[in-house]
């Protein structure tokens, strides 16, 4: 019996990581998502704390402590952590998570710009958690990648605590208010936010595609493990 693909997680502090085994749980075992807890000092929206918290030494750590579990690829579960260091830094980031484990590696802002391109988008809203200057720093990696945002929301959360503790309602609240028409899709950085069990609501909400955190990082890393399949219930990207 083939065993199902194995994603390695980086998963930094406490917040929404339980997103992750339910996910597996709901697709009954066809896909495998260890998470092993990267350390924080502060946990705080900012450009320093973020810079920290994706610092190579807490990356190292966490992959020696996935690397227990074989997996076939390893993602960096953290939008913020990554997106702070801009392109060139991420892609280091993930450069020596590979070379460390030898699997391929990749972050979640590498994977909403892998999962743009995937669906041809070229002009995107973001709705994001973080207050507005952390935020700006995802537009500007967008940017860089050409993709341009058309709308933008800050909802100015301080930790990633707090935008764990936040309902289905409040996250197609935070969506639907800054989708407009020029929007192709709307993006929804931050791991931290449940997004994995209102995907398709957000998308029959707004009738366009919805990329999140935790969503992108789970497609980006079958798609490293070339074990890319469709799955229910995580909208059009998995379609």
């Amino acid at each position: 019996m083939t065993r199902p693909p194995v994603i390695g997680l980086l998963y930094p502090g406490y917040a929404a990581e339980d997103d992750f085994p339910a996910l597996e749980a709901a697709l009954g075992g066809a896909i495998r998502l260890p998470l092993a807890h990267t350390s924080i000092d502060r946990d705080e929206h900012t450009v320093e704390a973020l810079l920290d918290t994706g610092s190579a030494t807490r990356l190292a750590e966490g992959a020696d402590a996935i690397a227990v579990h074989s997996p076939d690829s390893v993602m960096w579960a953290c939008t913020s952590g990554s997106f702070v260091y801009g392109p060139d830094g991420a892609a280091a980031q993930v450069a020596a998570i590979s070379d460390r484990l030898g699997v391929p590696a990749s972050s979640t802002s590498i994977a909403f710009v892998e999962a743009a391109r995937a669906l041809g988008l070229e002009r995107v809203a973001v709705a994001a958690s973080y207050p507005e200057e952390l935020a700006g720093h995802f537009s500007a990696f967008l940017a860089a990648a050409g993709i341009e945002v058309v709308s933008f929301g800050s909802s100015g959360i301080f930790t990633a605590a707090d935008v764990g503790r936040l309902g289905p309602e409040a996250v197609v609240e935070m969506v639907r208010t800054v989708d407009v028409s020029d929007a192709q899709a709307v993006l929804v950085p931050d791991t931290a936010m449940h997004t994995l069990n209102c995907i398709d609501a957000l998308e029959t909400t707004l009738g366009k595609p919805v990329l999140t955190a935790n969503q992108v990082t789970v497609w980006e890393g079958l798609r490293l493990a070339e074990a890319s399949r469709p799955l229910p219930g995580l909208g059009r990207l998995f379609r």
